[in-house]
């Protein structure tokens, strides 16, 4: 089993920019592809970015595509999402997962998810 937290998350200005945390622990980190996903209020959860275990590719979302960037460090265990020009729009909370199978991003593709980080961006 991998446990997942994320943190980082807040309540920032429309242009403003946080990084988003997730440490895994427990079961080995290793082979996982790991995904950002969010879900707004009423509406259903989103898929927001993606990295391999390599980090040689990544997939966003098209809405984020040039303000957000996802990152990991193998050795720490821990995946980053970076996100500037943040805009009300991207208020969600946001949810780290882990999953197998190269490049995915679909939510069911993912078998380890954290509690989530609660992002507001005010207008």
């Amino acid at each position: 089993q991998v446990q997942l937290v994320e943190s980082g998350g807040g309540l920032v200005q429309a242009g403003g920019s946080l990084r988003l945390s997730c440490a895994a622990s427990g079961r080995t980190f290793s082979g996982y592809t790991m995904g950002w996903f969010r879900q707004a209020p009423g509406k259903e959860r989103e898929f927001v970015a993606a990295i391999t275990w390599s980090g040689g590719r990544s997939n966003y979302l098209e809405s984020v595509k040039g303000r957000f960037t996802i990152s990991r460090d193998n050795a720490k265990n821990t995946v980053c999402l970076q996100m500037n020009s943040l805009k009300p729009e991207d208020t969600a909370v946001y949810y780290c997962a882990a999953g197998l199978g190269g490049l995915i991003f679909q939510a069911w593709q993912y078998r380890h998810w954290g509690q989530g980080t609660q992002v507001t961006v005010s207008s």
